[in-house]
């Protein structure tokens, strides 16, 4: 299992959410292990990043006790989102695989906030499913209410950090069945997430990031966030143009190819299928898919 830590990293802060699923703790990873900041915080949710609580965590992080992380789990890095918005064919190289033309707004639609899962949680394949896919993602959090943003320098200080995201999709839920892709994307545990939330100022360039995801051992996706065709601050700037964003939301901003349904012929995922994902500089993951029981 990739595990945190097992990564190269500078002395940064990274939040972490470590315990058992609806039990999970706020810490901030720190060399192998981490720091418990539950006693500053009850968890990383939306009033944690509404009242400004990144830089009290940096000098918790620094002076509290390192914890070893063993075999503890690790949740998603963030509370349940008030929402989940997710953006399609925000990949000039991944709107070329499926036949589609690039579009010149983004593509918006939502994705139920009880998706979210952590990064080595299991992933269920739907009952009747036959189109189970992936798609490695890089994921904008939220830092503070967002509403009417002036400019996309407004909307990049609003951003709290960046996370890995595994946007699973059901491509018959989505495609074929009335063609409404929130029934494609809102299955259970369809989002793992984490798992660290890495802030903005540890992230020298987010339009450069290297990005794979593999099944079973194949390399399935290769990508950067350079092909991205509506980076974080733009997709922030302009979502607030349509709707509130609140502290804790979560922005999934697309995959680029090599999707399931991009091969010919597709391929799906099936129970015992293993993925191992990641993005540079933001950690990495790995789901075993099992059957919904």
């Amino acid at each position: 299992m990739i595990r945190p830590g097992s990564e190269h990293w500078s002395s940064a802060m990274y939040l972490m959410r470590v315990g058992p699923a609806g039990a999970e703790k706020p810490a901030v990873r720190s060399g192998d292990g981490y720091v418990d900041v539950s006693d500053l915080t009850p968890d990383f949710d939306a009033a944690f990043f509404e009242r400004g609580g990144l830089e009290a965590l940096r000098e918790a992080s620094a002076t509290g006790t390192v914890i070893p992380l063993a075999d503890q789990r690790v949740g998603a890095p963030i509370a349940r989102p008030h929402q989940i918005i997710c953006i399609g064919l925000n990949y000039s190289d991944h709107a070329a695989e499926t036949g589609q033309a690039v579009p010149s707004e983004p593509i918006v639609f939502n994705k139920a906030p009880n998706t979210l899962v952590g990064p080595y949680d299991e992933v269920h394949i739907p009952r009747r499913s036959a189109k189970t896919d992936w798609e490695v993602e890089l994921g904008v959090v939220v830092g503070r209410r967002c509403r009417y943003l002036k400019d996309e320098r407004a909307a990049q200080d609003a951003i709290a950090g960046y996370v890995v995201v595994n946007d699973v999709s059901e491509r018959e839920f989505q495609i074929e069945r009335g063609g409404q892709w929130v029934k494609g994307k809102s299955a259970e545990t369809f989002n793992p997430c984490g798992p660290y939330l890495v802030t903005p100022d540890e992230i020298p360039d987010v339009g450069a990031l290297d990005m794979w995801l593999d099944v079973n051992g194949t390399r399935r996706q290769k990508g950067s966030t350079a092909t991205m065709l509506f980076g974080p601050a733009f997709l922030v700037h302009y979502l607030s143009q349509f709707m509130v964003l609140e502290p804790g939301d979560l922005i999934n901003t697309g995959t680029p190819p090599g999707v399931g349904m991009g091969h010919n012929p597709p391929i799906y995922l099936r129970p015992g299928d293993v993925m191992e994902l990641g993005i540079e500089r933001l950690g990495g993951q790995r789901q075993r898919v099992v059957a919904a029981p």
